[in-house]
């Protein structure tokens, strides 16, 4: 029997163990593709197990739900970080968090959400071009924010059928380690929609990191959003992105607790 907590951040959700005594088999990916099988298993866009680390708090040991390894997951650290709270019986009202993308910082606030600092996104890697691509008719931007996110901006975000594009460009040739996927539609200045296709899970209502690509392409195209929150709506919730004056990404946003049990 494993006991297991069940989380989400704006619809984002996961299956959280606690595995400080090492005692969960991570080498099993059946194991990990059950618990978040939502006909079969718990359900959830990924597993998260809260270890141990000697570089912060905790850390961060993430998969997504078919069983692959993920260096980093915005809306998951937060649910970690509460959870991490939780189990610990800790009044902290800041916790370090080590990741596959190094230790990030979660600050928890007094209306209970949890903002964390994503460090400064990346344009230049390995995983993906320089310089825009259309693919599927659409323009598409790259940045890295420990992971890989193409972004591309829609008139009509209602129109993007995700199951159709989403694993297209997911799975393109000129992404040699797949890449995460963001449709952008512009409502206002600080206003924009969203929808995500993630590298490893699918379609998801809400993504941390792809929050962040966003929030990195549009300033990287010409606007500039210091010292201003910024909300990004996905399907499952809002997410509320800044930087501050170092170029770092802020992002903001839920993490609740639905359930726990045993499988």
């Amino acid at each position: 029997m494993v006991k297991f907590y069940k989380y989400h951040g704006a619809g984002n959700d996961f299956v959280i163990i606690d595995n400080r005594d090492n005692s969960f088999d991570t080498k099993n990916t059946d194991h990990i593709k059950l618990l978040c099988d939502r006909h079969f298993g718990v359900g959830s866009d990924g597993l998260i197990l809260l270890e141990n680390s000697d570089k912060a708090d905790c850390f961060m040991n993430y998969y997504n739900s078919d069983g692959s390894l993920a260096e980093m997951c915005g809306n998951g650290v937060r649910c970690l970080a509460k959870f991490f709270l939780e189990q610990t019986n800790s009044n902290l009202k800041e916790i370090s968090i080590d990741t596959r993308a190094g230790i990030k910082k979660i600050t928890c606030n007094t209306d209970d959400s949890f903002s964390v600092n994503m460090d400064a996104p990346v344009f230049i890697h390995s995983d993906f071009p320089e310089s825009p691509l259309i693919l599927e008719n659409i323009s598409f931007n790259f940045v890295s924010m420990g992971n890989p996110h193409a972004v591309g901006f829609v008139k009509n975000i209602s129109e993007i059928d995700l199951s159709q594009i989403g694993p297209k460009i997911e799975n393109d040739i000129h992404f040699p380690n797949k890449i995460n996927v963001e449709f952008v539609e512009k409502i206002t200045d600080d206003y924009f929609k969203v929808k995500v296709w993630e590298r490893g899970c699918g379609a998801t209502l809400a993504c941390g990191t792809g929050a962040c690509a966003v929030f990195a392409i549009l300033n990287h195209i010409g606007n500039s959003y210091v010292d201003k929150e910024i909300i990004l709506e996905f399907p499952g919730g809002k997410l509320y992105l800044s930087k501050n004056h170092e170029g770092e990404i802020i992002l903001r946003g839920p993490a609740v607790c639905v359930f726990s049990g045993e499988i």
